[in-house]
């Protein structure tokens, strides 16, 4: 299969290593200027449960809305890092949304713990409107240390499911797959699990991949699940120090292909900056490799509301 998109990357960028191109992320063209990225400002207290729809806060966050049940992944509505004068302060113009602006939700899904999927301040803002709390191993341990009831959190091991119900008296069922990456908010890692995750209700099939180098799980996932309606796949934050951590933009498309789902949407771009390549760079490789595996591909607005009745969505 020939590759989808093969940029020139910037692992170092020559001139003293990944922390000296952030200090100069700005000449580097590392971080977009006001108004670079499009966003809308949609009014979610007031959403219909009854309609099916997703919204993109930027990065790994999203609103679901399926079957009546509405579902919260990985927000932050902060900065994605300890040391945001560094890495993790918004792009200009796209932290739109504060967790007032978040109407009551079913379940929050975290992918893992790392500080750019995890926020501290977002999740205790939204504490009293969150049912469950869906995650892997061990992440469960950080929200009973900020407070939230233990009988809200669901901790999966990968290959674990659980079911809630719908508002039909049906059920929704929340699989945790695996992914390949990491976890750990210091300097101690791995001391809980990190995953994706596959939302599979009574109308259709939606995947969340959160942050992961290619592997082989694709075609497992895949294979498992046939059909997916949407998926949600990492496309940004990528180097070739860690390419067994985050997808590469010529990996982009094989994901694509050995998953087979019917929509795709990509993100880990669009608000934070966290690595060393242009911030427009993963919208030139999401298109490259939706190309290259025939994917009909969605590209919304950040805060736009995207019914997922319909069959595309142009960027």
């Amino acid at each position: 299969m020939p590759s989808a998109y093969r940029p020139p990357f910037r692992p170092d960028d020559g001139r003293g290593g990944v922390w000296s191109a952030l200090f100069r992320k700005r000449t580097l063209r590392l971080v977009p200027k006001e108004g670079d990225i499009a966003t809308v400002k949609s009014d979610l207290l007031n959403l219909d449960r009854t309609r099916d729809l997703f919204v993109w806060f930027g990065h790994s966050s999203y609103l679901l809305q399926t079957d009546g049940v509405r579902i919260l992944v990985d927000p932050v509505f902060g900065t994605a890092s300890p040391v945001s004068f560094l890495l993790g302060e918004p792009f200009p113009g796209t932290n739109i949304y504060t967790p007032d602006d978040i109407p009551e939700i079913d379940v929050l899904v975290i992918t893992h713990d790392h500080w750019d999927h995890l926020d501290y301040n977002t999740v205790t803002a939204l504490r009293n409107r969150i049912g469950r709390v869906v995650c892997p191993l061990g992440v469960g341990e950080h929200f009973e240390h900020w407070g939230f009831d233990p009988e809200m959190l669901i901790e999966l091991d990968w290959g674990e499911a659980t079911e809630l119900p719908c508002a039909d008296g049906r059920n929704i069922v929340f699989h945790c797959l695996p992914t390949l990456h990491f976890s750990g908010r210091g300097f101690v890692r791995n001391q809980s699990l990190w995953a994706s995750f596959l939302v599979e209700a009574p109308s259709r099939k939606v995947y969340f991949g959160g942050d992961g180098g290619y592997d082989e799980r694709f075609k497992r996932i895949g294979a498992r699940f046939p059909g997916i309606d949407l998926a949600f796949l990492e496309n940004g934050q990528y180097n070739l120090r860690w390419p067994r951590v985050h997808t590469l933009p010529d990996e982009l498309a094989k994901a694509m292909l050995h998953l087979g789902a019917r929509r795709y949407m990509t993100g880990h771009h669009g608000k934070f900056c966290i690595s060393t390549h242009p911030w427009d760079e993963p919208y030139v490789n999401e298109k490259a490799a939706a190309a290259v595996a025939g994917a009909n591909l969605i590209v919304p607005r950040i805060g736009e509301i995207v019914p997922l009745t319909e069959p595309s969505s142009k960027g």
